[in-house]
């Protein structure tokens, strides 16, 4: 009797070992949602233990993983994500962050092989999701950024953007804003922009994505300025750039300006909100 007490334990144990803790579960996400990056780290290696087979639980450690620009860790998250759910869109999605990730990081020679990976995640996530449009602006982006060599292309990244416009008008003027930035079609860029906030006044990205053209081109810097300054006042979407990204911007417009005392303000803040964040780093370096 003893023994057959024990063959019971053994069996029932793993059920309970690995029952999935909605609860828990729902509170990680909050913690990520709330950009508290580790507490939610902590939350989701407690459920990754508990519940190895969860596909969503290595999806946030791999998008936590992509916020700390841990392209390694990253990609062994998300290939398991992957493994775990093979037709969930979002997966293939962030799996083709985390390789476009490793091929920034990645030398010469390693690069093309990542690069593809990065391509055919974002491809496959599109085919099992049209409706996908994160996806689709991934795709479109790497179409944008990436050598035809590598599968890039702009007539590619137009039919993306065009694709994008059709399922959402809103997400498809910032598609083809992207576009036209990439063809240096500055003034179509700014125009949908304007289109954007004329809907939607407080769109966090499309002021962000004012200020950066206003960064990038040094066209319309005190629009941009205020842009800036008004995304302050706002809080991020998931995705969008932190308010540090914000600071560095405005840091950046200003050190065109001739005022390196407040572009130094601005890049400091940056820091404060986000010590890690380099970009803003280098460029507090480069003041004079």
């Amino acid at each position: 009797m003893l023994r057959i007490c024990r063959l019971i334990s053994c069996w029932l144990l793993p059920a309970i070992s690995f029952a999935f803790d909605q609860a828990a579960f729902t509170a990680a996400v909050e913690l990520y949602t709330q950009r508290k990056p580790l507490e939610a780290q902590r939350a989701f290696e407690a459920l990754a233990l508990t519940a190895p087979t969860q596909s969503d639980i290595q999806f946030y450690l791999g998008r936590l993983a992509l916020q700390r620009n841990d392209a390694a860790q990253a990609v062994i998250y998300l290939e398991k994500a992957v493994a775990l759910s093979p037709n969930d869109s979002r997966l293939h999605h962030r799996l083709g962050d985390a390789y476009g990730l490793s091929a920034r990081k990645a030398g010469l020679f390693a690069q093309m092989g990542w690069a593809n990976k990065c391509l055919a995640s974002y491809e496959k996530a599109v085919a099992l999701n049209p409706e996908n449009l994160e996806a689709r602006a991934a795709l479109m982006n790497y179409y944008l950024q990436a050598p035809s060599l590598v599968g890039g292309g702009k007539d590619k990244a137009l039919a993306q953007a065009l694709a994008i416009k059709r399922k959402d008008p809103a997400a498809g003027r910032l598609a083809m804003a992207a576009v036209y930035l990439a063809e240096k079609k500055y003034d179509l860029a700014f125009h949908e922009y304007d289109e954007a906030l004329q809907v939607n006044p407080t769109d966090y990205v499309a002021l962000f994505q004012i200020g950066r053209l206003a960064a990038l081109t040094s066209q319309q810097q005190e629009r941009g300025l205020k842009a800036l300054r008004r995304c302050l006042e706002l809080k991020p979407t998931e995705n969008a750039p932190p308010h540090a990204a914000v600071h560095w911007r405005i840091g950046f417009i200003l050190a065109q300006q001739g005022d390196p005392i407040h572009a130094r303000e601005a890049y400091e803040a940056a820091l404060t909100l986000d010590p890690a964040f380099a970009p803003a780093r280098a460029s507090l370096k480069a003041l004079p």
